[in-house]
This record gives structure tokens, sequence and C-alpha cells, in this order.
């Protein structure tokens, strides 16, 4: 070669070498890469010292305000000596039956037929389950027990004694003849009817069931009860008294129905608190650290941003959301469109917004077009083998800090910016992040809580809408 070309040469190469280590008109934002957590379990600091300091707040409270702590389910009970990396695993296999269960649901033809209170929520992985929990009291005395939340279902329960099978538990089983307020609903009773599947008894007590995606379930009598949220009660809850309930509900006594149908909790007692509640879901890896779910006009943030509920004729149940498209380092993806996420006018399709599934699904060609423009802005982040139900991994071992496209979710009238933590996630203790988003062959796409994390997510019921508000946790 002529020498006096080799500059020229040289130069041409390390435009190349720039130009893939980091294309120019990609927008960043950093990840500091922190492994999972390792097993531990739930530590309710100082109980009763909280539940006294919850009591002297609630009295300068609004009668209309509700508050409670939330929590990650997975630090409820010990991991039972298993690795981060296998529970992550098995979370992963639950979120993948949940996600089924949800598509087949929404596939299915069959119709279904103001004050402000707070509670706490926590986050945690280490018993590789994807819900969130809160503490509440049932009955009459309130008897504190630990509750999953759960939008994409509507009926609330606890496991009760006398129980024909139930499975562990941290607190002691409800026992309703110690409840003053605990009430059997009979038969004919309109609330009977408003189940699914209901049944009846000997006594001509009503009777319920509800199956989970993973396999879980739960059967009993129906009835209504006291809840009570800090020292905010609830009276004539619909409730479930479980005498036969199966699954992975990871030392929980019940779920805290929250979706839209008739029979959950925001629909049954949406007057007390203006049809308005809110929660934020912490960091699962900062397990320790509760926040907390809101019902009431508090439960609003100043500056969220709003995109309209929609319908979905037959099944009232689930929150639906337009999703118009997505951004990948500042460029909207191309190949994703509305079209890809439309509710269609009997119900086939949409996009809804999910506190029990972690990994969010979207349908099978936005997933690709997503995962391949972010892959295309990463150039610098080395490959990783699969993970489950992740195709996309990468080794950030000995990292302190990387540099990842951004991403942004465009709903209906709302830009929603992730944090890096939100979709390049620890999957093991040795620096391996996956990218959290999975694709589905079914019509209905999933937003999970991994991509909600941080935010505080409101449920605006009376003006129709869900807003969401960045750095909503503190």
């Amino acid at each position: 070669m002529n020498g006096k070309h080799l500059p020229l040469f040289l130069s041409f190469f390390t435009a190349i070498a720039v130009s893939f280590a980091a294309p120019l008109d990609v927008e960043y934002q950093t990840l500091i890469p922190t492994s999972l957590p390792s097993p531990q379990t739930l530590s309710w600091p100082n109980l009763q010292q909280s539940q006294s300091q919850s009591e002297s707040e609630s009295e300068s409270e609004s009668e209309s305000t509700l508050s409670v702590n939330l929590h990650h389910v997975d630090n409820l009970s010990p991991a039972f000596n298993s690795s981060p990396h296998s529970l992550f695993k098995l979370r992963l296999q639950r979120d993948a039956a949940r996600a089924k269960a949800l598509s087949a649901m929404a596939a299915s033809t069959k119709p279904r037929g103001a004050g402000d209170f707070s509670s706490s929520v926590t986050s945690g992985l280490v018993q590789g389950s994807g819900e969130y929990f809160t503490r509440i009291g049932i009955g009459t005395p309130p008897r504190n027990v630990y509750m999953v939340l759960d939008t994409g279902s509507d009926v609330v329960w606890v496991q009760c004694s006398p129980c024909r099978k139930c499975y562990s538990q941290t607190d002691p089983l409800f026992d309703p003849k110690k409840s003053s307020s605990f009430l059997g609903v009979t038969c004919a009773s309109p609330l009977c009817r408003l189940l699914d599947s209901p049944g009846c008894n000997s006594r001509r007590k009503c009777l319920y069931q509800v199956s989970y995606g993973d396999g879980s379930f739960t059967v009993g009598e129906f009835s209504t009860e006291t809840l009570t949220f800090r020292r905010t009660k609830v009276s004539n809850v619909a409730f479930g008294c479980g005498h036969d309930n199966e699954g992975l509900f990871v030392g929980a006594a019940g779920l805290l129905g929250l979706g839209r149908g008739k029979l959950s909790f925001p629909t049954q007692a949406g007057g007390r608190f203006g049809k308005k509640f809110s929660y934020c879901l912490v960091d699962r890896s900062a397990s320790s650290n509760p926040s907390s779910m809101v019902f009431g006009d508090s439960a609003a943030s100043r500056n969220a941003v709003y995109t309209p509920l929609l319908t979905n004729p037959k099944l009232d149940t689930f929150y639906y959301l337009g999703l118009n498209g997505i951004s990948v380092g500042g460029k909207r993806v191309r190949g994703i469109t509305a079209s890809l996420f439309k509710l269609d006018g009997i119900g086939n399709g949409g996009v809804i917004l999910d506190s029990g599934t972690s990994v969010t699904r979207l349908t099978r060609p936005a997933y690709v077009a997503l995962r391949d423009a972010f892959v295309a802005g990463a150039p610098n982040l080395k490959r990783d083998s699969e993970f489950s139900l992740f195709d996309t991994c990468f080794d950030l071992s000995g990292k302190t800090e990387v540099k990842v496209p951004t991403v942004v979710l465009h709903f209906e009238g709302a830009d929603v910016s992730l944090p890096a933590s939100n979709y390049l996630i620890p999957v093991d203790s040795d620096g391996k992040f996956c990218f959290a988003f999975a694709g589905t062959n079914a019509g209905l796409s999933i937003i999970g809580n991994i991509q909600q994390q941080s935010f505080r997510v409101v449920f605006d019921l009376a003006a129709n809408r869900v807003g969401f508000a960045p750095r909503g946790c503190v």
C-alpha cells in the first residue's frame, strides 16, 4: 500500500469504528448494573409502632383518604434456599402462565357480567413471584394480613378457617366466627348473581370460585366484611372466605382485586374515594423499601400524563389503553403502529395494564421491531445467551455503568419515557442482563409491572383515564 494513502485509510476505519461504537443520532441514558438481590425475608419494621404512627397520622387525615404501604410479595416468606437465578426463572415461568391465561380470557367470546385513604406497597424478587402486596385489616376487630394486589382480577378474598386445603401463609388463618361484621351472602342475593360461576350450599349460602393463570385457585363462601386500611374502615365489601385454596401465593393470606369489574374493590368502594386510586411499584431490587397505594383525590399526581381508558364490550375486568407506537433512541420504531394494538369492536386485541404480570408482552411483529431497534442502538453491549422467555441478553459483568438507548411508550395523549432499569434487568448475580420485553402470538398485549416501576400509576375512573407520573414513589 502506498504510504501517502495510509492516513486516509486509517481515518476511514476510525470513522467506521466510532460509528459502530455509538451511533451519533441515538439518544442514550445511563444504566447502573445491579445484580439480583440475595434471598431475604420481609421484615415489617416495628409493626406495632408503625400501626400507632399510622393511627395518629390518619386522625389528621380526612375521612375520604385511604393510604396503605405496598411491598413485593417475594419477600413475604423464606426463600427455600434457592438462588436468585433459579427463583427469577420460576418467576418468569409463572409470569408466562399468567400472560397466557389473561390472553385466553380476553379471547373468550363469553361476556362478563369520597374519601382518600392509603396503604403501603413493597417490592422484592426472592420467591420467584411477580406480584406486589399490602397489609390490611380484615373483620371486626381487624386482623392484619398480607394481600396480593391484582388489577387483572376482581374478587377480594382471604383464606378462612376451617380450611379443607390451604397453602402456607405468614399470618394465622382468618376465622369468620371471631368477626362481628362477617355476614354470609344468600344464593338469592344480587351480589351472588354478580359472580361468574356462583354456587349454593345446603344452607342456601352463596359459594364462589376463582382460578388464576398459574394454576392457583380459591373456593369458598361469598360474604360481606369490613376492611381496614390503617384506621380507615370500609364496610360491607363483597368478600370471598376461601376454605379450599391452592397455588403459589407465597405467604399472602389472599388477594385484593383491583380490576374494573362489578365485584372489584375500586368498583365497590368507589363512591367512598371519588373513583380514584393510584399505586407506585417500587423497584424489585429495593425490596426493603415500601411505597404506597392511595385511594381518593390525593391519588392523582400533578405531573402525571394521562391516556384514556378504552372499553372492551365483552370483558369488564381489564384496563385497556391505546398504544400508538414506541421510540428507541429518540426515534419512532418503524413498523410499530397503532394498528398492531387495536382493540376491535368485538373485544379482540388491545393493550392492558396489569400489576400482576411482570414482563411486558407485545404482539410479535411489534416486539421484533422493538428488539431489533434496541440491539442496533446498543452495539457496545456484549451479547449473551438467551434466558427463559428473554431472547436478547447482554453480559455486563464488571461494568459500573453503561449507556443504553432510551425507550418511550407512546400512548394516546401520553408519552411515557422508561428508566433504563425498567427494560434492561438482571437475571442472575453474575452480570447477565436481559431486554425485559417479550413477544406473543396472542392478540392481547400486556404492559407489565417491570415497566411500571418507579411511576405513580393513577387510575382516575371518574374521568375514565390512566395517568403515569415519573419518580412517583417518593
